[in-house]
């Protein structure tokens, strides 16, 4: 299958106004799962998300993250089914999702002491000098970054 090449770097528009489309803001995040209800559990009793909607055909969950972005929702789970394939960390694709949980040091640190008692498994923690993160692996296999930003003064 052939794929489209991007443009030279001396094509691509110098300003945001010499774009075709300008995004205003990322609308949401929709994840494949094998387990609709397993993954929902996680979702809704360890990350406190809250479901606003769902579906029947296909079959999905539809959450809140409270934010007052004006979105009917800000993040979905789509069923495939228990024989669909784990994510490969060695493909092209979507790396991981993340989810600003945190607005201090001590509320990051009350996070991560909730994760430690729930026995969620952590993969790694990271400084990358603008957010501390932990990222953990959700029951379908996909890599959730749970963040404090830290870029903000």
């Amino acid at each position: 299958m052939a794929t489209a090449s991007w443009p030279p770097a001396e094509q691509v528009p110098s300003t945001h106004e010499d774009t075709l489309v300008q995004v205003q803001a990322l609308g949401h995040v929709v994840l494949k799962v094998r387990d609709l209800q397993r993954s929902e559990n996680f979702y809704v009793g360890v990350l406190g998300m809250q479901v606003v909607s769902r579906i029947r055909e296909p079959r999905m969950a539809f959450f809140s993250c409270g934010s007052e972005g004006g979105n009917h929702h800000d993040f979905a789970l789509m069923e495939l089914g228990c024989r669909a394939p784990s994510p490969d960390d060695a493909a092209t694709g979507l790396a991981h999702v993340a989810f600003r949980v945190a607005s201090s040091a001590e509320a990051f640190a009350s996070v991560r002491k909730m994760l430690h008692d729930s026995r969620t498994p952590v993969l790694y923690e990271a400084d990358r000098g603008f957010a501390k993160s932990v990222h953990v692996r959700a029951p379908a296999g996909n890599e959730i970054e749970l963040y404090l930003d830290t870029s903000a003064p």
